[in-house]
């Protein structure tokens, strides 16, 4: 079974570890296909993809084309029994998917139907769901739509303890690990023909956006629940962050770590700050009030509420914007 040759196609963090479980198990990987180097930071560093110095460290060749043009695909990639397709971030003409014996496999993080698209674990917390879990399809051209072939649910919950708020790496992480061990579990399946693969109810679908700076810009008018699950979703990026205009200039404030609390301050309009006698940095949302305990002023370091008032004392009073 493990004579099976895959080319695998990935390119973020989320697919290193199937790339590195399957070099593993013995499968023949011919080749990994991912995005090309990108400028990255304020210096604009040309950096690798990470499954590209996961395959480096492997020996398997790996191919960076900037689109995927099905006949020079056919030409310069490697012949492969089976794709394997993690987190590549490019749609795959149906032309390529129809070249391996064995079509091509995906593993997404969500329980598709729920959330096709490429931000589906950031939406899980946006949208406080209490359940999400890994899928394996059988890929085709439309994005995240194709048959069912495996799913492994993943409870929103940790040793039984209640109101266990997730945050985006660490559910990252989880749902990377547990679609290993589907994956691995399922090939075998899958290559002596013991799968049958159940078509996605379309109806049930739900989907997530590509995710931009601007969407970590905090709107005062949402209800401060909402607002604590963007924290916990856009960490580390595109982060959370709201405007405080002082009198010199407007400064760019991240929030790094909060709680929401559904104590509203009498007469405050949404952004407006205060503090009390259990949390030194309060913001009037919506509905509740959201009690900020890490943030960070642009060109500063991550700092905690108190002590970043005692430094920015007039924060006090002020009216944060989006």
């Amino acid at each position: 079974m493990n004579n099976i040759s895959i080319l695998f196609f990935g390119t973020s963090e989320f697919a290193v570890p199937a790339l590195e479980a399957l070099a593993g198990s013995g499968y023949r990987i011919v080749g990994v296909v991912t995005n090309p180097d990108e400028p990255v930071g304020r210096k604009h560093v040309l950096t690798a993809p990470p499954v590209k110095l996961c395959a480096a460290r492997h020996g398997i060749p790996i191919l960076q084309p900037d689109k995927l043009d099905a006949a020079h695909f056919a030409r310069e990639a490697p012949a492969a029994d089976l794709y394997i397709i993690a987190a590549y971030g490019k749609i795959i003409p149906q032309a390529i998917l129809d070249i391996p014996r064995y079509g091509a496999l995906n593993i997404h993080p969500s329980l598709l139907p729920r959330w096709r698209g490429p931000s589906p674990i950031q939406h899980t917390i946006l949208a406080g769901d209490a359940e999400t879990g890994v899928t394996i399809i059988k890929i085709d051209a439309q994005m995240d739509h194709g048959p069912i072939l495996a799913r492994r649910e993943l409870a929103i919950t940790k040793l039984q303890i209640t109101n266990y708020k997730p945050e985006y790496p660490e559910l990252h992480d989880q749902l990377a690990k547990l679609g290993v061990e589907l994956l691995i579990e399922t090939l075998p399946k899958w290559i002596a023909g013991e799968i049958t693969p159940m078509t996605q109810d379309d109806s049930q679908a739900t989907y997530c956006k590509l995710l931009t700076k601007e969407d970590g810009k905090i709107d005062w008018n949402k209800p401060a629940e909402e607002i604590e699950r963007m924290i916990r979703a856009f960490r580390p990026w595109p982060g959370t962050w709201t405007i405080w205009r002082t009198s010199e200039r407007d400064l760019r404030i991240r929030i790094e770590e909060a709680d929401w609390i559904e104590d509203e301050m009498p007469g405050a309009s949404e952004g407006s700050v205060s503090k009390n006698e259990t949390h030194p940095l309060l913001v009037q949302s919506g509905r509740g009030s959201l009690a900020i305990q890490k943030l960070q002023v642009e060109g500063g370091s991550v700092t905690d509420a108190a002590s970043f008032l005692r430094g920015h004392p007039s924060l006090t009073g002020a009216v944060l914007t989006g």
